[in-house]
Formats: C-alpha cells, sequence, structure tokens
C-alpha cells in the first residue's frame, strides 16, 4: 500500500511538472477603442511560467494575414505547441505573443487611405498600451519585436519602418510588402476601395506604405536600429517583393537575414518559419 501511494504520489508530481511546463493561450480577448469606435479583439500566449513568477516578460506582436483573425496563428499556426516546445528545448526565451484581430471591416494593419478607419493608429495608441500595462511586459525597444505572414508580413514591414525607435527586431514572412509601383496604389484604390485618387495621393500613399521608397528614403543607422529576419518560399506569389526588399538593403549595407525555402504560400510553411522567428527574436532580446 505505501508503495503504491509513493508510486501515485510521483505520478501526480510528474504530471503536474508537465502540465506546469505548458503555456496558455487565450483567444477571445478584447478591449474597447475609441479610436475605431468599439470592442477589439486579440489572442494572447503567455509563457509556462507566468502566473508563478513576478518577472516582466519581452513580447512579440505576431500578426495574422487576410483572410485570418487574431486565432488564425492559435488555430493554424499552432502557436501554443511550439512556442513551449522552442522555450524548453533552450532555443526561445519565455515571452509573451501578443495576436491582434485585423480582419476589420477594413481589412488590413494600416490607416485607411479615406481618413476614416485609423488602425494604425489603434495598434500604437491604443493596443499597445493595453497589452503593456495590462500584463508583465517590457516596455523598452530592445524587449519588443514584431512579426507577421502575407498581409501581416506587410504589417510588421511598415510597423518596424514606422517606428524603428519602438522595435528591435522584425521578421516578416512572405509578406506583402506595399504597392510595387505609383499605378499600382491607383489601381487598388479603384479594385478595392472604388476610389479614384489624384497622383499626389497616390505618391503620398506609396512613399508611406511600400517598404521599398521607405528603406530609401531612411538612413541605414535608422533602418539598421531593428534586427530583420526576412523569409519568403520560393513558390510564393509575393516572392518579387521579398526579393526587391533583400536587394534595397543589400544596396544600403544593411546586415540582415533573408531566407528563401522551398515552399509556398500555406500554413505548413509558416509553421516552419515560426521556430526560426522565436530564436531570432530572442537573440535581439538578450544582452550582447
Amino acid at each position: 500500500m505505501k508503495k503504491r501511494l509513493v508510486l501515485l504520489s510521483f505520478c501526480f508530481m510528474f504530471s503536474f511538472s508537465n502540465f506546469a511546463q505548458t503555456g496558455k493561450v487565450f483567444d477571445k480577448l478584447s478591449h474597447t477603442s475609441k479610436i475605431l469606435k468599439g470592442d477589439r479583439n486579440f489572442a494572447i500566449y503567455l509563457p509556462p511560467d507566468y502566473e508563478t513568477s513576478q518577472r516582466d516578460y519581452p513580447v512579440l506582436y505576431l500578426l495574422h494575414g487576410a483572410g485570418d483573425d487574431q486565432t488564425g496563428w492559435v488555430q493554424f499556426g499552432e502557436v501554443l505547441h511550439i512556442t513551449d516546445k522552442a522555450i524548453k528545448e533552450g532555443k526561445a526565451t519565455p515571452m509573451i505573443i501578443v495576436m491582434p484581430d485585423a480582419k476589420t471591416k477594413r481589412l488590413g494593419y494600416f490607416n485607411d487611405a479615406r481618413g476614416d478607419w485609423n488602425y494604425e493608429d489603434y495598434f500604437f495608441e491604443e493596443l499597445m498600451p493595453y497589452v503593456e500595462t495590462t500584463y508583465r511586459i517590457k516596455r523598452e525597444k530592445r524587449y519588443r519585436a514584431v512579426a507577421g505572414l502575407s498581409m501581416g508580413g506587410g504589417g510588421s514591414f511598415m510597423y518596424a519602418l514606422h517606428h524603428p525607435e519602438l522595435f528591435s527586431s522584425a521578421c516578416p514572412l512572405s509578406a506583402y510588402t506595399g504597392p510595387l509601383t505609383v499605378d499600382e496604389v491607383k489601381k487598388m484604390a479603384k479594385q478595392y476601395y472604388n476610389l479614384e485618387i489624384s497622383d499626389a495621393d497616390a505618391e503620398k500613399y506609396y512613399s508611406t506604405h511600400s517598404a521599398l521608397p521607405l528603406i530609401e528614403s531612411m538612413t541605414k543607422k535608422q533602418v539598421e536600429s531593428v534586427k530583420w529576419y526576412i523569409d519568403c518560399g520560393d513558390d510564393d506569389f509575393l516572392y518579387e517583393g521579398n526579393s526587391l526588399v533583400h536587394i534595397a538593403l543589400r544596396k544600403k549595407k544593411v546586415h540582415h537575414e533573408f531566407r528563401i525555402r522551398n515552399g509556398g504560400h500555406t500554413w505548413t510553411y509558416w509553421r516552419e518559419s515560426l521556430p526560426e522567428v522565436l530564436e531570432f527574436v530572442s537573440n535581439t532580446f538578450h544582452q550582447k
């Protein structure tokens, strides 16, 4: 009987230990936005020791692509399993991962060209301050990173280039890098919004919402203050924009990581990317 009790106690402790090593994901959280005039959803990953420690954590903002919402990286990207595994293996530092919802009445992470749906303002002025005061998040640049896939890769590019003072690293995956020409801006406005815009407005949008002119207009020091990890499949339809960004960074002599792997615009590809992203951002969080 005594041996059985010891065995049961051991099994209980072993099970509890395994349970304690699991992070948690909450994917139906929300808060009120004055800018977007309503409640906005987000998901969050909390590392395994969050509830048992008193420490503050670095943060990764992980952006979904078009057609998904804040649950995309949870459901299809397997963020809980992949992050837990990376932390357990010592390849990633414990971190908080915030996944906002950009599947709104106006698709995307940016301020609308018409000026009445300012999602980017919401992200920086409301979402970021809300999560970074609600959860135990380190609020310095060196402990903050952004990553995302496809449309979210575009958000990663734009957010880090618009605010290099806020992010230590950025990891665009299979990214939409923004319109490649001014004419493309005008075509997009007509196609998606049935909106005719002037040459001047198209030029302004191109210069502020495309990675290529942004990189060209910024100093090497500004761009290089963010550590870059860019990853795109060789069969991806967004290959051209990512390759042009790589070339632009090379011409500016900005150190960056550029990966071309076998694959297309798929969740299989992005699930394989996530462990590398977690390791890369973890290295930027650490003291050199």
